[in-house]
């Protein structure tokens, strides 16, 4: 049925995984892991539009995550602003921050590009390690819970609520960017720059563009992450470990595809919790599986899984 596009079905399954969740796993532990893959899944969708669809690689997108998670916790112990607005004021910094150093750095090409945003990422992550008095250092800082309505939100199962919603949300804006002008400028430049250019499209413009909205998704991320958690360290936010993982779930999923980023985090995220039953050997086990899947699926799991259903239809 013609009405039934992949922008339509995704979000369909997205809000019924959301709604059905509480309902079939009635534990915190298990709405907890949820949690992670939605706030982890936003970061991803963010990525995937500036890899999969604009073929810029970023090897520190977790600095964006560090600005936005300590945004929430800075915002409201140091200067008195509430946690909520701590959120837009994080997503203004990440979105400023993208901007004064997008343009140098999408300048830049291949491995050149990899290692300027790597770069980015490790200052923001040494930043926040040694400006101690502000973000409590290596140890991290305990992170205020916003008051809404009057209720401070707190539980795990609020928190699974709001990323949930927040997922959706960004999920549906992702796509009205992929099937915008803007999405179509993109896929242009991911084939060819230089045939991008010939048909008029405003290559740093666009590239600029994607690379602003790819770091407030992060910075969406970081903050809900950090809000959720309750406490934040460099580490865990805006560490090298955190941004391999991001590009992970982009990778193993399938670059561009905003379904594809979804599912490579839930992959990333549940694999080490179905592994704990190797014990010491379950970096070693994660790592195999992790590497198997891009060697038998190279194009991702999800395109690789359509490909076959397509193949055998016909």
């Amino acid at each position: 049925m013609k009405f039934l596009t992949p922008r339509i079905l995704t979000v369909a399954l997205l809000v019924i995984v959301v709604a059905l969740t509480p309902v079939v796993l009635q534990s915190n532990y298990y709405l907890r892991v949820m949690t992670l893959i939605y706030v982890f899944g936003l970061a991803a969708i963010g990525l995937n539009l500036l890899m999969g669809f604009a073929g810029q690689v970023s090897l520190g997108h977790a600095g964006f995550v560090g600005i936005g998670a300590y945004a929430v916790g800075i915002a409201p112990t140091h200067l008195g602003i509430p946690g909520l607005y701590a959120i837009v004021l994080g997503a203004g910094v990440s979105a400023a921050v993208a901007a004064i150093i997008g343009k140098p750095i999408l300048k830049l090409r291949g491995h050149y590009l990899a290692v300027a945003t790597l770069g980015f990422g490790f200052l923001v992550a040494l930043l926040l390690t040694n400006e101690a008095s502000w973000t409590g250092g290596p140890d991290g800082m305990s992170v205020p819970r916003p008051v809404i309505f009057g209720t401070r939100i707190r539980t795990v199962e609020q928190w699974y609520w709001i990323t949930g919603g927040v997922l959706i949300l960004g999920t549906i804006i992702a796509y009205n960017i992929a099937s915008s002008s803007t999405g179509r400028a993109l896929r242009a430049i991911h084939d060819s720059e230089i045939a991008a250019h010939t048909v008029g499209v405003d290559i740093a413009k666009q590239k600029f563009k994607v690379f602003v909205i790819s770091a407030v998704y992060a910075s969406l991320a970081g903050s809900l992450l950090a809000l959720s958690n309750g406490h934040i360290t460099p580490d865990s936010t805006a560490g090298f470990l955190r941004s391999v993982e991001l590009l992970t779930m982009v990778v193993l999923g399938g670059l561009g595809s905003i379904a594809s980023s979804i599912l490579g985090t839930a992959v990333v995220v549940l694999l080490p919790q179905v592994l704990t039953v190797f014990h010491e050997y379950e970096h070693l086990v994660l790592g195999l599986v992790m590497m198997l899947c891009i060697i038998l699926m190279p194009a991702g799991v999800v395109p690789t899984i359509l490909r076959r259903i397509k193949g055998r239809a016909t």
